[in-house]
């Protein structure tokens, strides 16, 4: 019983940790990002990056991210995802290394085009 009890217990951490939101971060869209105090990072898998490529933005895969990190420069972060999943284990491992995580944007594959270095998005339809 105590057994049960212990692997109960571990298998809703993890699915807390990866699966649970990530509560005083809130979304918000490129267009409403001021992007002079605070630095964005982009943890969406190489491949889903290729197509579309944010310019001025650390890029770190979610899987390199605890090898990386300290190319993270310490100021206030916008997080960059492509799903749910890679935003709450970002978030959540940027707060653990001492980050301050403002915001989050989620980009689903080919859906964005980027003109010049400012961040001027447009959403293809």
């Amino acid at each position: 019983m105590e057994l049960l009890v212990g692997c109960t217990i571990i298998i809703l951490y993890f699915l807390y940790k990866r699966y649970f939101p990530v509560f005083g971060v809130q979304y918000i869209h490129f267009n409403d990002l001021e992007l002079d105090p605070i630095k964005i990072i982009d943890v969406r898998d190489y491949n889903e990056l290729s197509g579309t490529p944010i310019e001025g933005t650390i890029n770190i895969p979610i899987a390199y991210l605890k090898r990386n990190n300290n190319e993270i420069i310490n100021s206030d972060l916008h997080l960059v995802a492509s799903n749910l999943l890679e935003k709450n284990i970002g978030i959540r491992f940027l707060r653990k290394k001492g980050y301050k995580v403002l915001g989050y944007t989620i980009i689903k594959p080919n859906t964005l085009s980027c003109k010049e270095n400012k961040l001027k998005i447009e959403m293809n339809r």
